[in-house]
């Protein structure tokens, strides 16, 4: 479904409706494909194209080598529950040649898409990634790409599937509760000031804390959820 440009100047003006999300993952994991679905699906391209044309990657250099290497944005619309939402999609490197583009994309989102190789697993950029979109407090959504590798490929049982994923999701969740854990230890080491934090500006220990930093569960990946 295609929308006209005066459908986009209109959500611009509500900025209660835009959110600014990007995708991370290591390089050749699909971001960019990823991107490619997206865009098909708001009519930008062909469904024919989708994967193929790679029309995030605007450099010469990037087509020809076939990785990004400049973070590239653009605007779709995503509807829900009968309102509609303008969406600010950046595609990031992967490469960690190129690091700095994704710090600088992190900082300006709302939430990030965290892409990973079904076949390749968890690898250095995809918790470097994750690291730098949890310190930044990111509403995380955990995309698993390339699952017909594991058949095609690896002709692996759906069970075997099953259990090599199932491992991914533990590696993740480990790497979030370590995070948890070192940031516990930092507000224990701290607590004297803000007990002093608090007591200046009369805040109870029953006050709601954020989301993020408050229940460690809810930040860990699950299928069921």
């Amino acid at each position: 479904m295609s929308y006209s440009p005066e459908t986009l100047c209109q959500l611009q003006e509500n900025t209660e409706s835009i959110r600014n999300i990007c995708i991370l993952a290591h390089v050749d994991h699909g971001k960019t494909t990823l991107a490619d679905d997206l865009l098909a699906a708001n009519g930008i391209i062909s469904n024919r194209l989708a994967g193929k044309l790679r029309l995030m990657d605007s450099l010469e250099a990037e087509q020809i080598r076939g990785i990004t290497m400049k973070s590239s944005a653009v605007s779709l619309v995503h509807k829900k529950d009968e309102k509609q939402y303008l969406i600010n999609l950046i595609d990031t490197p992967g490469h960690v040649d190129f690091s700095s583009e994704v710090s600088t994309a992190v900082r300006l989102c709302d939430g990030a898409i965290i892409l990973i190789d079904a076949v390749e697993g968890v690898c250095p950029q995809t918790l470097a990634a994750l690291r730098q979109a949890w310190l930044e407090h990111l509403r995380i959504i955990l995309v698993l790409n390339k699952i017909d590798r594991l058949i095609v490929e690896l002709k692996m049982s759906p069970l075997e599937a099953y259990f090599h994923i199932r491992t991914i999701l533990e590696h993740l969740n480990a790497v979030v509760a370590e995070q948890y854990t070192s940031l516990l230890l930092e507000k224990c080491t701290d607590q004297v000031v803000v007990e002093e934090i608090k007591n200046e500006n009369g805040i109870n220990d029953d006050d709601e804390e954020d989301d993020w930093t408050r229940n460690e569960s809810r930040m860990c990946f699950s299928p069921h959820y």
